[in-house]
């Protein structure tokens, strides 16, 4: 898949919002980043934000963020994250990215690694 510039910042944009609206307790901004798909499989942003909050700490809280450069996981378009738990525990969440009929693009799941198992 051929990727602009934009393409490329605005991957990144989607995803750093998501992370500031964990980090405001907006759970309908935080949702509505999130594919489609994603959105009727929790049905609303209070199951998504308890998801996120309950599974995926150190997306809701980390402490450092650190972008890597995009790649392609399992045919997927992956925005691979650096990011410093709460706990100190250094992650790296596997974004995966869908672009959607208007060329935007929302977040389709995301997969946390430890980085003595990174991909």
């Amino acid at each position: 898949m051929k990727l602009t510039k934009t393409d490329r910042a605005s991957i990144r944009s989607v995803i750093e919002c998501q992370l500031k609206a964990f980090q405001n307790n907006d759970a309908a901004g935080a949702f509505t980043l999130a594919s489609s798909e994603i959105q009727q499989q929790l049905g609303n942003a209070q199951n998504f934000i308890q998801m996120v909050r309950r599974y995926y700490k150190a997306l809701y809280r980390p402490r450092a963020v650190l972008f890597e450069a995009l790649t392609t996981v399992g045919g997927q378009l992956t925005q691979p994250v650096l990011l410093l738990a709460p706990n100190g525990v250094p992650v790296q969440a596997l974004y995966v990215m869908e672009r959607q009929n208007d060329g935007s693009w929302r977040i389709n799941g995301c997969y946390l690694v430890p980085l003595k198992e990174r991909v």
